[in-house]
């Protein structure tokens, strides 16, 4: 792509205002206009994100409108009834995220299709429950989840309320790339769109029959009027979407002392309160662990801005759990779980306490993804569930959700993923944090009756199947110069003959790319393998299997003792991530373990 040639195209076409070409006059750095304009910016099976700017490699109306023409004309295809049908689209509260969503909106309605707009920001999750609530054929969701501020972002979800699978996804992804030019792209006034019937906003009754939804989760519901004089939260919503329907959700429960981070209940797509607004990150807990401290809190919570992924951190009150994010001391004695614990934590009481309530289906399934905690598939085993591992991404899940019901073969129970997601229950088909707050509540709750903290729940769980613990690191590459990095770093991983890592042997290694697992111990072939994947030498067999699953750049190493090491570029950021997880007789040395594999990986890149 001749990025010059593309940039003059932007200063002279009748395409674009006079407002986008004032902002690329002004680009003096010639390296800023080859980053705007040396690709498209690119609309995956993930959707699309990037950066707010001009250029075909930003997020602007323009790149939104021509990928939605593209959804447009395959929509066109598939029928009149699903232009009737309609399409749902929300968006949270980052900056241009409301004038996307109407461009969005206009460029459907001007293909004759119908829209629903929610009349102001609402969460990812409730989003996907809409599709189905609303019955339309498709959702778009306009946001960056968790990305920084100058970030947004666009996915598109199905019928069935996941984002879009095999075969819509390519199908799409054929429609979009054939839109000629932003030329071609439709748009109408929103005045005639109103007058023709094709704009239309989302009944107020999909928010109250959500809440219904999330409500419904709960196990031992009646618990919490018992303690709700005693157990204190801590909630932020990090200025995102979560604010509204989770204080409402948990004022319905019966939990009195919920106490707000009020500064950060406000929607601002700058982020002014933290540096990202990212549960993941210990520095977006800064302001809620100061409230926390005033109040005492049992628990403190975080949702990203837009709602589908949950922090948290726990009080301890035995000193045990050391967490150095802020300081160990008196007066502060809150630690963090990180993902895989909390989402682990979750799947053992809802597993636990359901087939104590007798609501266990003996037909059960946990999903999980392949870069998560080996830990579910333990509590899979101990609840005679059905583990089924996927690739990154929740859709990936919410595929598996509607196949049980297609195939009648199982019930959905619990899905997670590292990147602090869950879902208990089908009610959505993508993670959600306002119903893990929802659950997590209800946890700090049941153990609160006992005089516990969430800490002695978590004990509970490592002491029954070992003290499985995971981190990750990550290294941001950005340009072409980075995603030239990235794809060599990710080439060295495939071609190298690894046999050790962080002093621990190799058992096996997964090719997602390829669909290979090739172990490295097996002296014969795995019976479910191809028999053209299996290889012979002087020394034994390396047993290769297919695994069956699509391909996916992603290296997954399998170590011994039950360890793990995996490697894979981000797909909507410019980053490579590293994951780890281990087994260990401690929490410790788990620690230890995960900090000895993160900096093996750093002297593996310096």
């Amino acid at each position: 792509m001749d990025y010059r040639k593309e940039y003059e195209f932007w200063l002279q076409s009748d395409c674009f205002n006079e407002e986008t070409k004032t902002e690329l006059r002004a680009i003096t750095d010639e390296k800023e206009i080859e980053d705007r304009f040396y690709k498209n910016l690119k609309f995956g099976t993930g959707g699309m994100r990037g950066i707010i700017g001009a250029g075909t490699n930003r997020m602007n109306i323009y790149t939104i409108t021509k990928v939605t023409q593209g959804l447009a004309n395959y929509i066109l295809e598939v029928g009149s009834k699903a232009c009737e049908m309609g399409v749902v689209i929300a968006h949270d509260s980052r900056i241009m995220s409301p004038e996307f969503c109407e461009a969005t909106a206009l460029c459907l309605n001007a293909n004759g299709i119908k829209t629903y707009v929610f009349d102001s920001l609402r969460p990812t999750p409730e989003l996907s429950f809409a599709v189905r609530e609303l019955g339309c054929i498709a959702g778009i969701v306009i946001t960056a989840s968790h990305n920084p501020p100058e970030y947004n972002g666009y996915k598109v979800y199905w019928e069935d309320g996941s984002q879009i699978v095999a075969p819509h996804d390519k199908n799409i992804l054929a429609h979009v790339a054939a839109v000629p030019g932003f030329d071609a792209v439709r748009t109408i006034s929103k005045e005639k769109a109103v007058a023709d019937g094709l704009f239309n906003m989302v009944p107020a009754s999909v928010d109250e029959h959500y809440y219904e939804e999330l409500i419904k989760q709960t196990i031992h519901g009646e618990i919490i009027p018992e303690v709700a004089d005693d157990i204190t939260i801590v909630y932020t919503p990090l200025h995102g979407t979560g604010n509204v329907p989770v204080r409402e959700v948990l004022k319905r429960l019966g939990f009195k002392k919920v106490y707000v981070v009020e500064p950060q209940t406000i929607p601002d797509g700058n982020f002014p309160t933290v540096k990202y607004p990212n549960p993941e990150e210990p520095s977006a807990f800064a302001m809620s662990i100061e409230l926390a401290k005033q109040v005492d809190a049992d628990v403190i919570m975080a949702t990203d801005p837009d709602a589908d992924r949950l922090g948290i951190y726990v009080k301890d009150t035995t000193g045990v759990w050391k967490d150095t994010s802020f300081g160990q001391d008196p007066a502060y004695p809150y630690v963090r779980f990180n993902a895989n614990m909390t989402g682990s934590l979750m799947a053992e009481y809802v597993c636990r306490e359901k087939l104590t309530m007798g609501t266990l289906p003996a037909n059960g399934a946990i999903c999980n993804t392949i870069v998560s905690s080996t830990l579910p598939e333990a509590i899979a085993a101990e609840y005679n569930l059905k583990y089924i591992e996927t690739l990154t991404g929740f859709k990936y899940i919410g595929e598996q959700i509607k196949l049980f019901e297609e195939n009648h073969t199982y019930k959905f129970v619990y899905g997670m993923e590292e990147s602090f997601g869950c879902l208990v229950g089908d009610y959505t088909r993508d993670k959600d944090a306002c119903g893990a707050v929802v659950i997590l509540c209800e946890i700090a709750a049941f153990y609160k009756k006992q005089n516990k903290t969430l800490c002695d729940a978590m004990e509970e769980v490592y002491k029954k199947y070992g003290y499985y613990f995971e981190g990750a690191y990550g290294m941001t590459l950005k340009g072409v110069d980075g995603a030239a990095q990235i794809k060599a770093i990710m080439t060295q991983f495939r071609t190298s003959d690894m046999k050790e890592f962080a002093g621990l042997k190799v058992e096996a290694v997964r090719d997602y790319e390829s669909g290979i697992r090739t172990s490295l111990i097996s002296t014969e072939p795995d019976a479910s393998a191809d028999a053209s994947c299996s290889g012979t030498g002087q020394s034994g067999t390396q047993a290769q299997t297919n695994m069956g699953l699509p391909k996916s750049n992603v290296m997954y190493y399998e170590l011994e003792n039950h360890a793990w090491f995996a490697a894979r570029p981000s797909g909507n950021e410019p980053k490579i991530k590293f994951y780890f997880g281990v087994n260990e007789d401690s929490l410790h040395a788990a620690q230890d373990r995960i900090a000895e594999m993160q900096d093996t990986v750093k002297d593996m890149l310096a």
